[in-house]
């Protein structure tokens, strides 16, 4: 079976096409700055050199357009008819407390989505067009929606309530839904794998931390706690978004310069986290680059975000009752020794202890520990798209009865 993943944001498309027989990716691509000058698309197949085209991409249908294009092309695709394509996976960002595991899409699923925009504005809009795209330009392919919600869905009440008034629960549905689940999961199921036992069998702690970062505490196979909430602004400090915040902050910073609602989002979403801190950038990399030059803002922003870290590992210790692996993923988590390093630190009455000649590792899987350290420390890079995919044939085959 070969399933096509989409991961439509705003203005850009992700995209893997795989051979779910064995499991691999038969091509992997981007389709950037949709609706806007200089898009282009950044096609790779399997074996072959990676194709770029700069062209007018004015929407995302015109987006999928030019991917199946690219799938189909004599010099640069890998298939030669699009029905092919058995399947299409699309990561949707917000299914709120309605789904709890990826689902076939119908009408229903579709209307589903689009209430739960008010909850996603940034992120829901641009998954539905992909579905709706998709749908149309490959009508004999089912289509399957993987939430990134969905993993967190056993989170229990006592961890995804605010202490607010409980009507706003029930009238708005205001309570912490956390993100990033996909690869949650997947780095915590491939940690198991390392260790060699059962997923359920462990008390895991995943560090997803890129651009976009969160933390994890799973037992018995499910997710007991995030640190994202409602929104994904909650939690740790990331690359422009503040994280965790006083909430009288907002009013306040509103009076004194004299915001609305719209420019406090803005500015808590995209102009706060280590860019606000840093005054430097939103890439880690740039802020490390800095720190190591001996800017002090940098170095700050870096010391914030570490903290962040290891106050949420500290307490989901305490959530879960002691911890079997600490999994670092993402951009930042599978590529910086530094950080992986300063978040280990004086954590060894934890039982958190790293090598440091294993910890020197960038994007591949590793086991990072010391012999003697009783939590396996380890380096998993994510693979959300394969996730998606594997659901997206689960489901087909049910529906077929295979």
């Amino acid at each position: 079976m070969k399933v096509l993943v989409i991961n439509c944001g705003s203005s850009s498309l992700k995209y893997q096409l795989f051979d779910m027989e064995q499991e691999t990716v038969m091509v992997k691509g981007l389709v950037e700055r949709i609706g806007l000058e200089g898009a282009q698309l950044n096609h790779q197949s399997k074996g072959k050199e990676k194709h770029v085209q700069m062209t007018d991409i004015s929407d995302h249908k015109e987006a999928i357009e030019l991917v199946i294009e690219a799938l189909l092309s004599s010099e640069h695709g890998v298939l030669d008819k699009i029905e092919e394509i058995e399947a299409v996976g699309h990561r949707v960002a917000h299914g709120g407390d309605v789904f709890s595991a990826s689902t076939l899409v119908d009408f229903q699923v579709k209307e589903e989505i689009r209430k739960l925009i008010e909850l996603a504005p940034l992120h829901n809009p641009p998954n539905l067009l992909g579905i709706e795209a998709a749908e149309k330009l490959l009508p004999g392919a089912p289509q399957v929606a993987a939430f990134d919600t969905a993993f967190h869905q056993t989170i229990p009440s006592k961890a995804y309530m605010y202490s607010l008034p409980y009507e706003l629960y029930e009238k708005y549905g205001i309570r912490k839904y956390g993100f990033h689940g996909t690869s949650h999961l997947y780095v915590g199921q491939r940690a198991a794998e390392m260790i060699g036992m059962d997923f359920p069998e462990l008390k895991i702690i995943t560090c997803h931390l890129g651009n976009g970062a969160s933390v994890t505490a799973i037992g018995n196979g499910q997710s007991q706690e995030t640190s994202m909430g409602f929104t994904p602004l909650e939690g740790l400090t990331m690359g422009t978004r503040c994280g965790d915040l006083d909430p009288a902050i907002v009013p306040f910073i509103m009076e004194k310069e004299n915001l609305g609602t719209e420019e406090i989002n803005q500015m808590l979403n995209k102009k706060s986290g280590v860019l606000g801190l840093s005054g430097v950038s939103s890439d880690f990399r740039d802020i490390e680059e800095s720190a190591a030059q001996g800017n002090d803002r940098a170095k700050l922003a870096l010391d914030v975000f570490v903290q962040d870290v290891k106050k949420y590992i500290g307490a989901y210790i305490a959530t879960l009752n002691g911890l079997d692996a600490l999994v670092f993923t993402a951009g930042l988590g599978e590529n910086s020794k530094e950080i992986r390093a300063a978040i280990c630190q004086d954590m060894d009455y934890l039982g958190i202890t790293i090598d440091p000649e294993k910890n020197n590792v960038r994007g591949k899987e590793a086991d990072i520990s010391t012999k003697d350290s009783s939590v396996k420390v380890l380096v998993v890079p994510t693979n959300e798209e394969l996730v998606i995919a594997r659901d997206t044939k689960r489901l087909i085959c049910l529906t077929r009865n295979e």
